[in-house]
């Protein structure tokens, strides 16, 4: 398994946007800059966060994008879950040198239960969480 780069982009992306919560609607072009991020990549990652209801957005001058939770509510998990289908994690190449159907439906097993076991740690960290530590590491 790896991270991939839409979930760690999407990630930088609304830890920016739970650091700035006093701002109402901020920028995504701020937040381009600040990040480093291109424009149009974090375009292609604000549709899916709306549709999960984890951001809001507002167009015009004072438009932008904001938190449409709290921070404590949204986890690392379902941020994870946006942009990748956890059942997609495990992909067994079936009969490789002859193995028994048996012992790929064990392996397969394994692997699903060991990437439960990783989206319940991901549930347990929240956005919040992420924002505190940003903040103190940016302060030192």
């Amino acid at each position: 398994m790896k991270l991939t780069s839409r979930v760690r982009y999407a990630t930088l992306f609304l830890i920016y946007l739970s650091l700035h919560r006093d701002q109402s609607f901020i920028k995504v072009s701020e937040i381009s800059d600040h990040q480093g991020i291109s424009l149009k990549y974090l375009e292609q990652l604000i549709r899916p966060l709306k549709k999960a209801e984890i951001i809001e957005s507002l167009r015009g001058i004072k438009g932008g994008h904001r938190l449409a939770k709290k921070p404590e509510e949204i986890s690392l998990g379902q941020i994870t879950r946006i942009f990748e289908d956890p059942g997609n994690s495990v992909k067994l190449i079936k009969n490789l040198n002859k193995h028994s159907q048996k012992q790929d439906l064990l392996i397969q097993a394994a692997w699903e239960d060991a990437t439960r076991a990783l989206y319940e740690k991901l549930d347990e960290i929240s956005l919040s969480r992420l924002s505190a530590c940003t903040h103190s590491a940016s302060r030192r």
